[in-house]
């Protein structure tokens, strides 16, 4: 599965701070049972708007880790919060439908 959220850098901060904790954070999470990993991406033509895409063996697994969320976890979400929006866009299965260019693998 796939979870998606949208962040939103506040005046006065930057997008790059913002990836600081992000990174931090994330590779603590990615420890989790179930993370296959995650992305951030910059909107193009507008840099003050990140989206992140977070991918799971399963809803269960997320859920579990999200209950669970270590101390050093929430003080680095914590920290990154004063700068940015967080906008949860969903969870969403793996694709049913998939179409691929022709000479794709």
């Amino acid at each position: 599965m796939k979870y998606l959220f949208e962040v939103r850098i506040k005046e006065g901060h930057t997008a790059e701070e913002y990836a600081d904790a992000w990174v931090r954070a994330s590779e603590l999470i990615q420890q989790a049972p179930g993370a296959r990993g995650t992305e951030l991406h910059r909107k193009i033509g507008d840099p003050d708007t990140l989206i992140a895409i977070a991918r799971w063996d399963s809803k269960a697994s997320r859920d579990a880790m999200e209950s669970d969320h270590t101390p050093e976890i929430d003080a680095i979400i914590k920290s990154a919060a004063p700068g940015c929006e967080v906008r949860v866009i969903g969870e969403f299965e793996e694709p049913e439908w998939v179409v691929m260019p022709p000479d794709s693998p």
